[in-house]
């Protein structure tokens, strides 16, 4: 059925002084279908009117934009002709709710003529043809026209998705225009608010992810105190390919690991998950230094992406008096140790072992190493000292590193204060972000 709107003759605009409006024919060769959100609305307007006019040429009277331009129209016959007609630049499109739909919905269902009813053609659904505009159509927004005797298939239109309804017999150019803007205008904001919600839910998803992937130490038991601070390289990533952990066995020794694997994607990121897991278990076993070690480079093997996939590794196990720690090293840079009244140093670290999966059937010796009664470490991967500083852009280095923390701990900090503080003068001297992943693994012990 028609919508009885006035509209303007295509007439020669100099001899009705009206716009001539476009019908379908003059854009079917460059309009396409998309699903894209419209752009912002720019000047003029664009409005897509769908009616099924057997004439083609009802017209509107001119509407003016809030620019005082005016809103130019394509007018489709039906959803097919519409699909076709829907481009990007379209803001806004009225839907004649008579409008018959796309067909029956079985063979049984045919029409035996050509012209049917909206209810015969869409079967049981009166919104049918609503329901697919909004389907090829999401980031569009999309006014109904229907009579006053109509108003609950109006008020539902709504509830399925249209910004607003227009009644045929109360329609003007000044009541269209304003329901055009508002269209427009409601619809932007609908999509904003959608995104923003995706937004939050994609936030608190990646948070419980990373909470899950991120260790919880075991110390339950033990008088040490311990902290940690985790930066992945890669933009708005969960996770890098470093990796850390500390558990306290059931003879009372303290193990820590603090590890990296060598390249930035999410395939590295998972290996170093991986390999986590598979270094608490293993400890949990009883496997400790060059076995546990051993067992490692085993699991990288088979979970690497690829043969060149090689990962750095540090392990500290520390005697249930406090007093002792072993210390092996597989490529990875030493720890640094701190003990009252003496500067930070770094451990040994000569003699060590190579990296995780490059040597078949290397071994990683076990150093003791002598802590005292009061003493503090700190664990770091070299995304850290690999940072830039300096009028050279040299790399700040352990040397750098170690000077860095003893100003720190002459300012009294410690735990989380002083790893925060580390990183932040880190990407204060590299001028800008750090760009390979950080870890950093904090163990402090007071006697007496």
């Amino acid at each position: 059925m028609p919508a009885p709107v006035p509209r303007q003759r295509e007439t020669p605009a100099a001899e009705s002084g009206q716009a001539v409006l476009p019908t379908a024919a003059t854009h079917t060769a460059a309009a396409h279908l998309t699903a894209a959100a419209p752009p912002a609305p720019p000047a003029p307007l664009n409005l897509l009117v769908i009616e099924d006019d057997p004439e083609g040429g009802l017209t509107v009277p001119e509407i003016l934009d809030a620019d005082g331009h005016r809103v130019r129209l394509r007018t489709a016959r039906n959803l097919t002709e519409a699909a076709r007609l829907l481009t990007p630049d379209v803001h806004c499109i009225l839907l004649d709710l008579t409008l018959p739909g796309t067909g029956p919905r079985t063979a049984a269902d045919a029409p035996a003529t050509a012209t049917v009813t909206a209810a015969t053609a869409t079967g049981s659904d009166p919104l049918a043809a609503l329901r697919q505009v909004l389907r090829i159509a999401p980031g569009h927004a999309v006014l109904v026209l229907t009579s006053a005797a109509d108003a609950e298939r109006a008020a539902e239109a709504v509830r399925v998705g249209a910004q607003d309804f227009l009644f045929r017999d109360e329609l003007d150019g000044r009541l269209l225009n304003r329901a055009i803007r508002y269209a427009v205008e409601r619809k932007r904001a609908d999509i904003a608010q959608h995104k923003l919600a995706e937004s939050k839910l994609r936030a608190q998803e990646n948070a419980r992810l990373e909470r899950g992937l991120l260790p919880v130490p075991l110390l339950a038991g033990s008088d040490l105190r311990f902290a940690a601070r985790y930066r992945p390289g890669r933009s708005r990533a969960l996770l890098g390919g470093d990796f850390y952990d500390t558990v306290r066995t059931p003879d009372g020794t303290v193990h820590a690991m603090i590890g990296d694997v060598c390249g930035h994607g999410p395939d590295e990121a998972a290996l170093g998950v991986e390999l986590r897991i598979a270094w608490r278990a293993l400890t949990l076993a009883g496997l400790s230094g060059d076995d546990l070690l051993a067992t490692l480079q085993q699991v990288l093997e088979v979970e690497r992406p690829c043969e060149e996939i090689f990962a750095t590794l540090c392990t500290v196990d520390i005697a249930p008096d406090g007093r002792r720690a072993g210390l092996c090293l597989a490529g990875h840079p030493a720890p640094l140790v701190s003990r009252p009244g003496h500067p930070a140093r770094l451990l040994p670290y000569e003699d060590n072992g190579p990296a995780l999966g490059l040597l078949p059937g290397a071994r990683w010796p076990r150093r003791q190493i002598e802590l005292g009664g009061t003493w503090s470490l700190v664990l770091y991967t070299d995304g850290l000292i690999e940072g830039r500083t300096g009028p050279g852009r040299e790399r700040l280095g352990q040397e750098g590193l170690t000077e860095m923390i003893n100003r720190h701990l002459a300012l009294g900090l410690s735990g989380e204060a002083l790893l925060e503080a580390s990183v932040t003068e880190a990407r204060r001297l590299n001028g800008g972000e750090l760009t390979d992943d950080v870890a950093l693994l904090w163990l402090s012990r007071t006697e007496g």
